[in-house]
């Protein structure tokens, strides 16, 4: 179950059999159901979690209540809101399960002395965090200059084994339209496949 996790570190920087070994013994997994939240807005952030298996979103609610979804996270990824559980302050944000999901999680506090007994592993996080927001930033500014169309077509290949897996209300959310525009937009782009 680790192995995942793991694996994805050592993309970033080494870690020696005793550090990966010290860095196993501080997760715990985590099962989740679908709908159920990581973090929610108005609370602080607790953990950082490694998603193994699963979806997850990041999301908001608007003025009226709606909920709207600022992107989705699937495996081998971190799950964290970094600003709440960096500063340990009240989160703006909330992290759902879309589907059911298991996840290897720290707490603040074994994080923390991760960071302070690994040698080299802030800088192993600072490149992981650095990716991610890169990530979210080219997936997100595309959408503001495109049509409808474009946008869905855009996550198809964002998120290439994402589309039959989550419930399509969130991913018209994401993409900033209704439902039935979204299966209009849908039907259309599979209809073209079939010629």
């Amino acid at each position: 179950m680790m192995e995942a996790l793991v694996k994805y570190l050592l993309r970033f920087g080494h870690l020696n059999e005793q550090q990966i070994e010290l860095i196993k013994a501080n997760a715990e997994v985590v099962v989740m159901s679908k709908e159920e939240y990581f973090s929610e807005a108005g609370k602080t952030a607790k953990k950082v979690g490694f998603l193994q298996e699963g979806v997850m979103m990041i999301c908001y609610y608007n003025n009226k209540g709606e909920e709207i979804v600022h992107h989705f996270i699937n495996e081998d990824h971190f799950v964290v809101d970094l600003e709440s559980f960096n500063y340990q302050t009240a989160s703006m944000i909330y992290i759902k399960a879309v589907t059911d999901c298991t996840l290897l999680t720290f707490t603040h506090k074994r994080w923390n002395e991760l960071l302070s007994t690994i040698m080299g592993f802030d800088e192993l996080i600072n490149k992981i965090t650095v990716k991610t927001l890169l990530e979210k930033v080219n997936i997100i500014k595309p959408m503001l200059t495109v049509d409808a169309k474009d946008r869905y077509n855009n996550f198809l290949k964002d998120y290439p084994n994402l589309a039959n897996r989550i419930p399509l209300v969130y991913v018209a959310s994401f993409l900033g339209i209704t439902p039935s525009s979204l299966s209009r937009i849908r039907n259309r782009v599979v209809g073209k496949g079939d010629l």
